[in-house]
């Protein structure tokens, strides 16, 4: 894993959190130089200290029209039951309930910014509130707001890569559930229109080359970029070994009503004795940047990381 930007007890944290006006409001912004332009990524109390807004190049990157469509992660479970949609799936910025509106049912813990870097620690709400149904299938949670937790601790800016930005997200799995499957998706970008050209990076090759819109899920990093190649977005992340815990993989995901792209990056867990209450680690890159910023630091963090 990257290593840690900050230190936080977290046993004072929740001594402190039930006071409310310890809490913090969520808005943030962190700024980092990146070619022609500053990588800017802004958290508001919206979405409980998600990333609603990332830009570059007076270009912004992501959607954030509800509390789904933001840079975010989530997770889904079983619940000792196959998983059925969206029935169990805590998530950082709020509830499908949320809608358009400026509160968010998760409730943020904790946050610090530094100039490019910040951490978020999120008590993430159920997607679906009780009774709610995703398609046919019925919220199987029986409370808004999970006793799930999420760390995200976000920098811009890696070794000699201003573009890159590292994400590492830690999902905290409560006592007292009954789960042996977990879907992490460990983090997902919803991207405005005009990103309308995915390609896959080829480790073989270290180019990219151009895929459907899908929807698909591929084995291989993800890049979306408008049709010049002048913005675009990629993501990446290294091989990371877990017992029983299968990714990542990348999903794409075109919406032509909506006019919004999804990717995701995205890892399985299944474990038929029970999977165990506890945190489950992820590390992450998204790159930011034109075409070929993008591709070249593709190329030098698959050259890090990739086992030979």
């Amino acid at each position: 894993m990257a290593s840690r930007l900050f230190y936080f007890p977290w046993f004072l944290l929740f001594s402190l959190a039930v006071v409310a006006e310890e809490l913090p409001d969520g808005n943030a912004t962190i700024r980092g130089k990146a070619g022609v332009s500053e990588i800017v990524i802004t958290t508001t109390s919206r979405v409980a200290g998600t990333i609603q807004s990332l830009t570059w190049n007076g270009r912004e990157f992501l959607n954030s029209f509800d509390h789904g469509r933001e840079l975010q992660s989530a997770s889904n479970l079983d619940c000792g039951n196959p998983i059925l949609d969206e029935t169990f799936n805590p998530t950082e910025a709020g509830s499908q309930r949320d809608g358009t509106g400026v509160l968010s049912s998760s409730r943020l813990l904790h946050l610090r910014a530094e100039p490019d870097a910040l951490q978020t620690l999120t008590r993430m709400a159920f997607w679906l509130a009780p009774g709610e149904k995703s398609g046919p299938n019925v919220a199987k949670n029986t409370t808004i707001l999970s006793d799930h937790l999420l760390t995200k601790r976000v920098h811009i800016g890696y070794r000699d890569m201003p573009n890159v930005i590292s994400y590492d997200v830690t999902f905290s799995l409560p006592i007292g559930e009954n789960h042996t499957k977990a879907v992490f998706e460990a983090l997902t970008g919803y991207m405005p229109s005009g990103f309308e050209r995915f390609q896959q990076f080829n480790s073989l090759t270290g180019e990219l080359e151009l895929l459907s819109d899908g929807p698909m899920e591929a084995t291989g990093p993800l890049v979306f970029c408008v049709p010049d190649g002048t913005c675009a977005m990629g993501i990446y992340a290294p091989p990371q070994s877990a017992k029983n815990m299968i990714g990542p993989s990348y999903g794409r995901f075109k919406f032509a009503e909506a006019k919004v792209a999804k990717w995701n990056c995205v890892f399985r867990l299944k474990d038929q004795a029970g999977i165990q209450a506890g945190d489950y680690p992820f590390h992450l890159f998204v790159i930011v940047g034109d075409l070929n910023m993008v591709r070249e630091s593709m190329q030098k963090l698959y050259g890090e990381f990739a086992v030979h």
